[in-house]
């Protein structure tokens, strides 16, 4: 195996990465862009996920939701592949400054690749199996430094990837780098502990060494109609996995550094999905997904202890899905948040710091969004950075950041 491109300075600058969204004029709901649902698919084989069978029972739109919003254009959307059932985004930007757009295919087991910049796919890795670069419903996605983190549910493991591009020929004047990524697997971790992974947050820790802590939603079965059946309260302490990844030559050494989860009916995660933190606050934000006791966002510490705080409760109608955060180094910065509506999805930002609720945004076409991803270190398209969003299992939408900021009152750079 070669050694790590993964530098500190690399690492450092990765760990801003999350995810936010373009332009258009506030509306509020009930305008002309909510009397159109976008396209929303059924399930597709193999979908009896905890989620979605109660998610599709109420079949929640935003045009119906009376909740207030501004509209967003959407910079582009990938092609539809709804053969792939797309699941979770994550870009790496190349040692040459480019953008690409991995994103998980459940169906395809494989990641889609496409140009961060332009949407265009320009290939696809992996293939269904259990070897190393084979994937079974790979689910959660990271991206850290020159490594892709991907979560597979039923291999019941993370696949971790080294990313990096071809040797560059004699460069011209005028002619475009055309070289796309390569993935080449370096190791898997999880086999053992987890059960039904989906989402996953990667960190540094210290220099060389990263921590991941995995989302893992095993349940106790299925009842009469085939939907997942949530396990009792004091079986619900192993709802996240932490691994610590010592970074060198060759393959990671990885440690099982225990699982967490709090038990009181406050503070539980019934169904889980989506993870993201934030070290400067020691915070994790959490995504409940479980409808019957009301889906919102659960503050955790990085330690594992539940804060005693949800947040969104009563504000997230449809389900809580995907978490990004825009951040600075002085602590400021929004968090982002899905309400996963099956016409178009609902972002919602809080502020940073207090977590208070700051507005909400929707794409014209994005709906039914899984996971998101927040760029902000910029490209030539989207010099401030960009938000891509899932779109109804089968593409990616990508939103400019500027156009965000500007239509929420945001700011666009952490400078000034």
């Amino acid at each position: 195996m070669p050694k790590f491109s993964v530098l500190a300075a690399g690492l450092a600058a990765a760990a801003t990465v999350a995810a936010l969204v373009s332009c258009a004029t506030p509306r509020a709901a009930g305008d002309a862009a909510d009397a159109a649902p976008a396209i929303a698919t059924d399930a597709r084989p193999g979908d009896n996920e905890p989620d979605r069978r109660a998610a599709e029972a109420d079949d929640p739109l935003l045009a119906r939701s009376g909740i207030d919003h501004h509209v967003v254009a959407e910079a582009f959307l990938t092609a539809s592949t709804p053969e792939d059932n797309i699941d979770s985004p994550a870009v790496w930007r190349a040692p040459n400054g480019r953008l690409w757009l991995l994103a998980t295919a459940k169906q395809g087991d494989g990641l889609a690749i496409y140009d961060g910049d332009n949407g265009e796919r320009v290939g696809q890795y992996g293939r269904g199996g259990a070897a190393p670069g084979q994937f079974r419903r790979p689910n959660g996605i990271a991206v850290f430094g020159d490594l892709a983190f991907v979560v597979e549910r039923d291999n019941h493991r993370v696949q971790v990837l080294q990313l990096s591009l071809p040797p560059a020929r004699s460069a011209q004047p005028g002619v475009a780098d055309k070289r796309t990524p390569q993935l080449r697997p370096l190791a898997t971790f999880g086999e053992g502990a987890l059960q039904q992974p989906y989402g996953l947050w990667v960190r540094q820790r210290a220099p060389g060494t990263l921590e991941a802590i995995v989302t893992d939603a095993y349940m106790a079965g299925e009842d009469g109609n085939g939907d997942a059946i949530a396990p009792p309260l004091e079986r619900l302490d192993r709802r996240l996995q932490r691994y610590e990844l010592a970074l060198g030559a060759g393959a990671p050494r990885v440690r099982h550094l225990g699982a967490f989860g709090d038990t009181s009916a406050e503070g539980a995660i019934r169904v889980p999905e989506s993870v993201w933190g934030d070290p400067a606050h020691d915070r994790l934000l959490i995504a409940e997904e479980d409808l019957a006791t009301g889906t919102a966002l659960r503050e955790y510490g990085l330690d594992g202890r539940y804060r005693g705080r949800t947040i969104g409760q009563g504000l997230f109608k449809a389900q809580a899905e995907g978490i990004a955060l825009w951040q600075c180094a002085d602590g400021s910065g929004y968090w982002i948040a899905t309400d996963q509506y099956k016409d178009r999805s609902l972002f919602h930002v809080f502020d940073r710091a207090s977590l208070r609720h700051l507005g909400a945004f929707a794409g014209r076409s994005v709906g039914n969004t899984d996971g998101v991803w927040l760029q902000q270190t910029g490209s030539v398209r989207f010099p401030d950075g960009a938000f891509y969003a899932v779109h109804d299992d089968q593409a990616v939408g990508a939103f400019d950041w500027r156009d965000i900021a500007r239509t929420l009152g945001l700011r666009a750079r952490c400078e000034g």
